[in-house]
């Protein structure tokens, strides 16, 4: 019977073939580390997200008055939802943190330089709306922190002169957060995002299994790379199958990853989850100290610390252009950081900077 349903597939989708041509016979750099795994780790948050999503949409109901309820009965009611819920948001938070990483790492090993700068920009332009994602979702369980959270958010945009009070208004859908502006981001959570992340996630991974995997710079492969004047697919002296050898580093990732989202959920439950996210939203009663995520901590800081909003805002806006274009500005060929003491340091100083607002914005007043 089995062997009827391989033969069977085998006919018709060619499986031996794929497997050889596709996946053995694509190489990649024997020198790659665990760092050049955390893109399809992080894919893998996201199917992880997607199915878990899907479940709690079966009993969430995106209206003000009923909305919170609802995520209490999946906490507290419906068989399991505790768990669904707790992995969705655990998992959540350890995607932006493995994006994080990613894009240390690439820029660390110089990986987003020719011919790779669109791979690179179209790695920021998930990182935002991953960014999205999560502030969309934050404001649907309906609690005292997520509305007031959002509050926050929503009135950013009324920094800029002339158009800041409309685009604020169209993105809350009046003049404060109500069940219209919980609504529309509802609608931007489940509807609009998702399509947009999975078209950027195919065009990056396109792009990666086009050019193919960049060679650590510290490794004695990178001393043997040509300049890259015409395409070309990327090629190593020293490599690997994709399939099974790479294939097997990536599952052993995605393992360790839901390792970690279940030792958190066990042993830090409430590591995301403090007292004011189960606190229905009251809008009449403004809570003392109310923050964003940590993911948000350091721009919100960085806000506070400047006077003037509209230009902490321009700032922001600003790094987030150079952040997505930096290989267009970065030419130079050399990949090897430590050989340029100049960026080593600026990245070096703009890590620990980011760390510090995090850390400041978690405990100022």
């Amino acid at each position: 019977m089995w062997q009827k349903l391989k033969d069977g597939i085998e006919i018709r989708i060619g499986l031996t073939d794929l497997i050889e041509n596709r996946l053995r016979q694509y190489r990649v750099p024997s020198d790659t580390n665990i760092f050049y795994t955390l893109g399809i780790v992080t894919m893998a948050a996201y199917v992880v997200q997607a199915i878990t999503g899907y479940f709690l949409l079966m009993y969430y109901v995106p209206h003000s008055e009923h909305a919170f309820r609802s995520v209490q009965d999946i906490m507290t009611i419906i068989p399991f939802g505790w768990f669904v819920r707790m992995v969705h948001m655990v998992a959540a938070n350890l995607m932006v943190a493995l994006l994080f990483i990613h894009f240390i790492s690439i820029f660390f090993m110089g990986s987003y330089k020719k011919p790779r700068e669109i791979t690179w920009l179209a790695g920021g332009l998930l990182l935002l709306v991953t960014l999205a994602f999560c502030l969309s979702g934050y404001l649907l369980p309906w609690s005292q922190r997520s509305y007031w959270a959002t509050t926050i958010v929503s009135n950013l945009p009324t920094a800029f002169p002339v158009i800041g009070d409309a685009l604020a208004n169209l993105l809350r859908g009046g003049d404060s957060v109500t069940g219209v502006t919980l609504t529309r981001f509802f609608s931007l959570h489940v509807g609009f995002l998702p399509p947009v992340f999975l078209s950027i996630v195919g065009l990056h991974i396109f792009l990666v299994w086009r050019i193919g995997l960049s060679v650590p710079p510290l490794s004695q492969s990178a001393e043997e790379e040509s300049e890259w004047t015409e395409f070309r697919h990327a090629t190593y002296s020293r490599s690997y199958p994709f399939y099974p050898n790479f294939l097997l580093k990536e599952v052993s990732m995605i393992m360790l990853f839901l390792a970690v989202t279940f030792f958190i959920m066990s042993f830090m439950p409430t590591l995301f989850l403090p007292e004011a996210a189960t606190t229905p939203a009251d809008p009449l009663n403004t809570p003392a100290d109310i923050k964003p995520e940590w993911y948000f901590l350091a721009p919100y800081q960085m806000l506070k610390m400047i006077p003037n909003k509209f230009l902490g805002i321009s700032l922001q806006i600003i790094a987030i252009i150079v952040f997505l274009f930096w290989p267009f500005f970065d030419t130079r060929a050399e990949r090897n950081i430590m050989k340029r003491p100049l960026i080593f340091g600026l990245f070096l100083v703009l890590l620990a900077l980011w760390f510090l607002l995090t850390y400041w914005g978690r405990y100022s007043a």
